[in-house]
């Protein structure tokens, strides 16, 4: 089989005002990036907003592995099967960052013949997003240090600067660092830190707002440091707001681009959902619902971390829902969550499968408690048996959900017809009835022990001497009523990577708790996480290369 991008090099794209004329939208609405990408103006946005609500699709997954899992590819599956099968939808993703499009983990255009094209565009810079959000976090930056060297009139106590700089790249070596050394007129001494770009709270930021005025409410609300009495220091003091929404102005508009078979996807925002919130942008979801009649979207990693904070967090932000969860899952993870070794995957063992599957069994519950009925489906692997499936559709059976087979990375549409229907079947019977996992107006620390022990299924909450009193100064600043937005590793319900499948009885250990003030929620760090990832051994920049004739290889 082709690679990645074999295949999406070879394919027919239409120019992209030729798809937007699918979805009503002229090309007077956009803002041309050549001839395949564009951004949708503002004012076809707020032309739409009179148009009926579609359905709202939310494809999730059970834990990661290294043997990946191809949530984005079914998601691109999903949405092109949509066309097959005659239904008007459209897809809504996030964006690549370049961390770990160089590092790891590959790009974010899904895969085989269910893929976001032009893909080599999509994984490199794409219409310049990510970097517009850099260069405003980054500008803070720069006025928080020169305020302080200009005098420090608002009284911004150097050791307690919470604002971090920030690059699209995993770079280790930046995790801390000493600024201001050199000459006095190079500044001012202290220690800082780099995180990468979609950590940042401005991509929650950009995520979470809808329009220009939003978004600068909640730039200037975002909080940067604080005196030497303990007062907050926010973005507005530093009359920062009007010149990072300047550097703003085109990247809170939601992208527009076409799947191999021409489906329209709207990619916009990036966030990681085991350091940040996981979603797409509100903007771009809620213009997907007033576009199509079902609107296809994902959210990153697991639902015990994206999912989990779709619908806790973006949901009652956007005051959407979703009438259908598919989770995604594969014989292959599933088999390393009954821990066999990655190179053994490929062989057939159903009874290490069995170990595996209350991993699924655990997000299947916690989708029904929130009063959505979940699909289930396998993405295809060739290594696949029959004895292997029925255990699955066994399993899946003995919950009450369906479980429908993906073939969308060999087949494309075609392959994910079958799991279509089953979501127009889902769907068309209105049951879904979305709840919360908790309550905002419950303490912080309730809210938190109500994920763990709800979600992740641990018993209990421990909290570092410093997180405990972080979340004291949250809740007497008056953000006791936000949501939270846990920050955990994505490879098990627990916060020790090492605990695969259903784990019980553990505890997780809070390190950290910060105000995302702007963005409108409170950030939970977990364990070892980190907010600067690093790169392997073996980076995948490696192997990206480009010829004399400008053919990209390397790319995944």
């Amino acid at each position: 089989m082709k690679t990645d991008i074999e295949i999406a090099e070879s394919c027919k794209m239409l120019p992209i005002t030729e798809v937007a004329e699918k979805i009503g939208i002229t090309a007077d609405d956009l803002q041309l990036y050549g001839k395949y990408k564009a951004k949708i103006r503002s004012e076809a946005i707020e032309k739409a907003k009179s148009n009926k609500d579609g359905k709202l699709i939310l494809v999730t997954a059970i834990n990661p592995t290294p043997a990946g899992e191809g949530k984005t590819t079914t998601t691109v599956g999903i949405g092109q099967a949509f066309a097959k099968i005659g239904k008007k939808a459209i897809i809504a993703l996030r964006e690549p960052s370049l961390g770990p499009v160089f590092g790891v983990k590959g790009g974010a255009a899904g895969g085989g013949y269910s893929q976001v094209v032009p893909m080599e565009d999509i994984n490199l810079h794409f219409t310049g997003d990510i970097h517009a959000m850099t260069a405003a976090n980054n500008l803070l930056s720069a006025l928080i240090d020169n305020h302080i060297y200009q005098g420090n009139e608002l009284g911004i106590d150097p050791k307690k600067i919470v604002w971090k700089r920030v690059l699209d790249m995993n770079e280790r070596a930046l995790r801390n660092i000493i600024c201001g050394l050199g000459r006095e007129v190079d500044g001012v001494v202290r220690q800082d830190g780099f995180q990468i770009t979609v950590a940042s709270e401005i991509m929650a930021v950009v995520c979470l707002s809808e329009g220009i005025e939003d978004l600068k409410e909640r730039l200037g609300n975002m909080i940067v440091a604080y005196t030497y009495d303990n007062q907050p220091v926010r973005a507005k003091d530093l009359k920062a707001v009007g010149s990072m929404a300047v550097l703003l102005k085109d990247a809170i508009k939601p992208n527009l681009v076409q799947t191999l078979e021409n489906t329209p996807c709207l990619m916009h925002g990036g966030p990681f959902a085991n350091i940040a919130h996981g979603c797409n942008s509100i903007a771009a979801t809620k213009l997907g619902l007033k576009l199509a009649d079902y609107c296809i979207t994902e959210a990153g990693f697991g639902a015990d971390l994206g999912g989990e904070k779709f619908l806790d967090i973006k949901c009652r932000r956007a005051g959407i829902s979703p009438s259908a969860v598919v989770i995604v899952a594969t014989i292959r993870a599933l088999k390393y969550n009954g821990n066999v070794k990655r190179e053994d995957l490929a062989e057939e063992n159903v009874a290490a499968l069995k170990r595996g599957l209350p991993n699924l069994g655990k997000h299947i519950e916690n989708i029904k408690s929130c009063g959505i009925e979940p699909i289930v489906t396998l993405n295809s692997f060739n290594t696949d048996t029959d004895a292997e499936v029925k255990a699955v559709e066994e399993f899946c059976a003995s919950y009450g959900v369906s479980c429908i087979k993906c073939e969308g990375f060999a087949k494309g549409g075609e392959g994910a017809a079958e799991l279509a229907k089953k979501i127009v079947e889902v769907t068309d019977k209105e049951t879904a009835s979305y709840k919360p996992f908790y309550e905002l107006d419950l303490p912080i620390k309730d809210k938190i022990h109500a994920i763990v022990t709800k979600v992740y299924g641990g018993k209990g909450v421990n909290y570092s001497d410093a997180a405990s009193k972080q979340i004291e100064k949250i809740e007497q600043m008056g953000y006791s009523n936000l949501p939270v937005c846990i920050a955990k590793n994505q490879y098990s319900l627990s916060d020790n990577p090492a605990l695969l499948g259903r784990p019980e009885g553990f505890e997780v250990t809070v390190t950290e708790a910060r105000v995302s003030a702007g963005a409108g929620f409170v950030v939970v760090l977990t364990g070892t996480i980190m907010t600067m990832p690093g790169l392997p051994k073996t980076p995948a920049a490696n192997s990206i290369d480009i010829d004399k004739n400008g053919k990209i290889t390397g790319l995944f």
